[in-house]
């Protein structure tokens, strides 16, 4: 699926990064950040730029292609690695931050990821995270097709237990990212530290 999505000259997603990710910046952390299922490379593009040590993984080979197509074109570098999330070694302290924007997991796969991702955050990394709630169902503006891959305020707080949250809320905002993110959508945002 992925892979037909990303089979166009266009950017399926546009080549801008995701508004809640640009409005965190200045809350972020020095270092190596990285940035799951990133596909076309919006995002670890923009924080390459920003002068973050970014890697992004993703499932789609094309996306990839189109990411290091993107970072050249902007004069920047990233790691690319096409991997499933499921098999990706997050390692133990690795990273200073953590993105995941728009990354909707089946849930199982999605707990695991979650509870690696805390592991491999350093003492004081952050994670920074938006999804569609499954309220998003009702505005059919992006997004999985079922509530089960979305996530809200409650499932975010138990995946992430023992972080502390100086951002997290759902809210009803514009969500303008290309072809397939193009309206008002139901969203929750997570800005969490590793703490302990």
């Amino acid at each position: 699926m992925w892979n037909q999505r990303y089979s166009t000259e266009t950017y399926a997603y546009g080549i801008e990064p995701n508004d809640f990710l640009v409005s965190m910046l200045d809350k972020l952390p020095a270092g190596k950040v990285l940035c799951l299922g990133d596909g076309e490379g919006r995002n670890s593009v923009w924080l390459a730029e920003q002068g973050f040590d970014v890697t992004a993984v993703d499932l789609s080979e094309v996306g990839l292609a189109k990411a290091n197509k993107l970072a050249k074109s902007r004069g920047v570098n990233i790691t690319t690695a096409h991997q499933d999330l499921a098999d990706f070694d997050i390692g133990v302290e690795q990273w200073d931050v953590i993105v995941s924007i728009f990354c909707h997991l089946p849930p199982t796969s999605r707990a695991d990821v979650h509870r690696r991702c805390k592991m491999g955050l350093r003492q004081g990394g952050m994670l920074l995270l938006e999804a569609y709630t499954p309220l998003q169902l009702e505005y059919k503006t992006g997004g999985p097709a079922t509530a089960d891959m979305m996530m809200n305020v409650q499932s975010l707080s138990d995946e992430f237990i023992g972080m502390e949250f100086l951002h997290l809320q759902e809210r009803i905002r514009e969500v303008i990212e290309g072809k397939f993110h193009n309206g008002t959508g139901a969203v929750v945002q997570m800005l969490g530290k590793k703490s302990e």
